[in-house]
């Protein structure tokens, strides 16, 4: 990565990588890198991939898909986003994403302001070196999401009893 006073300029495959659950995510621009204006982070979706049903009191996120196909929940309403979809979730609404076919996909994920990625990099496991499979999620890891969420303004719904 290549930092110029006047931009930035990520190469393919460059960035901070973490696995989150098994999805992989790839932030192309941090807070520190746009004055706490935004960050920026690719994400590869394995199959049955996805986020809980969330909501964020700090930052708004966008969704770009590039590749693959990936149902989102938006409150009430459950959507399907194919590569070229733009799907905006403000702070605050209900929302969630999973890749429900047996490829993976791979979307852009847009936060505003900044803040998110010390989440991931906190609760995530980084990627040094050659990206491969990403590791179970032992119950000890989802622990440490769920107890760490709130610090950065992210309250995740839990699945009703017995699911």
């Amino acid at each position: 990565m290549t930092i110029h006073q006047n931009g930035l300029f990520v190469q393919p495959d460059q960035g901070r990588s973490y696995y989150f659950g098994q999805d992989l995510y790839t932030f192309k621009a941090i807070g520190e890198e746009t004055g706490e204006a935004y960050a920026l982070c690719e994400v590869i979706v394995a199959p049955g991939g996805g986020t809980p049903p969330h909501r964020h009191s700090r930052e708004n996120e966008s969704f770009y898909i590039q590749d693959g196909e990936i149902e989102f929940q938006l409150d009430d309403r459950t959507l399907v986003a194919t590569p070229g979809t733009f799907l905006h979730s403000p702070k605050g609404q209900l929302h969630r994403f999973t890749n429900m076919t047996s490829l993976p996909a791979k979307l852009l994920v847009w936060v505003t302001p900044a803040g998110f990625e010390k989440f991931i990099a906190e609760v995530g496991k980084a990627v040094n070196g050659q990206i491969t499979s990403a590791p179970p999620l032992s119950p000890e890891d989802l622990d440490k999401i769920l107890t760490t969420s709130p610090k950065y303004g992210i309250e995740i719904i839990p699945p009703p009893p017995g699911q």
